[in-house]
């Protein structure tokens, strides 16, 4: 039987971005709204989300060109697309001619109405959403225009489906969103509402951090893929980056 999944996946969340910057600066001093101009999917690295992209290169780097990622997906947002690319140039793909795909699928989850909102301007502006959220709770709760946890998985169902048809016995990496990153892990691991939401009050997934997943193929009827890692963040303590774990710019509803 034809092997359905990658031999390795590894997912990781873009380096820390500008506008991560932004909110926390904003959430800091009381403002309702995030001082950004650009359009979310333009949003670029800062410069320590560059030397945290870097230095997860490196590490992928440090791996024999057999079991580097030779497949590269991400996120069309500009600050997951920077990750990739910095992640090939500092050699952490089989070959340095590889290139990536952008698939929207792997995007930011949107926010409608609440985007470019903090916690605060959320409450003063939207008292209606942020009442009806705490009923729903963050899985279900769609704000107007934008998504909840849910239409975040249904896109994602798609994409992986588009990988277990394609990237059979591949190296595949993915460069996403913290929301990507945790949608995945409920899908891989076939997860309940209640485990996936209990990983993410444990704390936000960080800026870079990897999580990988080894196909095993003595796991139930045709093999699975079974969690190495998860929010590891050793490539950039190594390399002197700080650790930085910040939701995105328009998380403040995550």
């Amino acid at each position: 039987m034809q092997q359905r999944w990658p031999d390795r996946i590894w997912i990781v969340r873009h380096g820390e971005s500008a506008g991560n910057v932004a909110r926390d600066a904003a959430q800091a001093a009381g403002h309702t709204h995030i001082d950004i101009t650009e359009r979310d999917v333009d949003v670029p690295l800062s410069p320590l989300g560059e030397r945290q992209a870097a230095a997860v290169g490196r590490w992928f780097a440090e791996m024999p060109a057999s079991e580097r990622p030779d497949v590269v997906l991400t996120s069309p947002y500009r600050r997951a697309e920077s990750t990739a690319r910095l992640i090939r140039e500092a050699g952490g793909v089989a070959d340095t001619l590889l290139d990536y795909v952008a698939d929207e699928r792997l995007r930011e989850k949107e926010f409608g109405i609440l985007d470019r909102l903090t916690r605060e301007g959320i409450t003063r502006l939207h008292p209606e959403q942020a009442e009806l959220r705490g009923l729903l709770g963050k899985f279900y709760h769609r704000p107007p225009g934008g998504e909840s946890w849910c239409d975040v998985i249904l896109r994602l169902r798609s994409a992986l489906d588009t990988v277990s048809l394609h990237y059979g016995g591949r190296r595949v990496l993915v460069v996403g969103h913290q929301v990507v990153v945790l949608c995945l892990r409920y899908l891989i691991e076939g997860m309940t509402e209640d485990e996936i939401l209990g990983i993410d009050r444990d704390g936000d997934v960080a800026n870079c951090a990897v999580t990988e997943y080894a196909f095993d193929p003595h796991k139930g009827s045709s093999g699975k893929l079974v969690l190495q890692r998860y929010n590891f963040v050793a490539p950039l303590t190594r390399a002197g980056a700080p650790v930085t774990a910040e939701p995105d710019a328009t998380g403040a509803a995550r």
